[in-house]
């Protein structure tokens, strides 16, 4: 079945459309998801949660404005940010085993194989290392602005410009 009719059919509330797409990307959702919040079961609930939240938001989806794959990654994206940030997850992480940490120490790989599902991480990977530092952060660990310029010690300005330029650069380069 063509993608658009699946959705379509998604929008009009069709439960197999919607299992069809769950299948599709959920391995997708939840390799972003755990990239931020670092934690199986949770990735899992917010999973759930944003699969949900596109079922019922279904209306707002426009093709017009881009893939569904990326309307529903936004969405994915934005939950577990929003997850982190509440504070529950807070209290749940000052408690943390030592086994978590040596998870979430840097690698030499910071593109996490898990959420690179569609294949952008050989595009990033060919970009200059600004860019690859920037776009590491605050798209596949899901840092704000402020904290990528935290992290890198650069201006905020700065880190503003290089996510723009560097994903024009992304967005040429995939595209041709």
């Amino acid at each position: 079945m063509q993608l658009e009719a699946l959705v379509a059919k998604f929008q009009k509330k069709d439960e197999r459309a919607f299992e069809k797409l769950y299948n599709m990307y959920s391995e997708s959702m939840h390799g972003v998801i755990y990239n931020i919040v670092r934690d199986h079961d949770i990735a899992q609930e917010v999973m759930q949660d944003v699969f949900i939240k596109a079922w019922h938001k279904a209306d707002s989806y426009s093709s017009s404005k881009g893939r569904f794959f990326t309307w529903i990654l936004n969405i994915a994206r934005n939950a577990a940010i929003d997850k982190t940030r509440s504070k529950s997850f807070k209290n749940s992480s000052k408690n943390l085993n030592a086994d978590y940490f040596v998870d979430i120490l840097p690698t030499q790989d910071n593109l996490d194989n898990s959420t690179d599902a569609i294949g952008i991480a050989k595009f990033v990977g060919k970009l200059a290392d600004k860019c690859k530092k920037v776009i590491d952060l605050l798209y596949f660990k899901g840092y704000t602005q402020k904290e990528a310029s935290e992290t890198l010690d650069m201006p905020i300005g700065t880190i503003k410009t290089h996510n723009r330029n560097c994903i024009k650069e992304l967005r040429e380069m995939v595209l041709n």
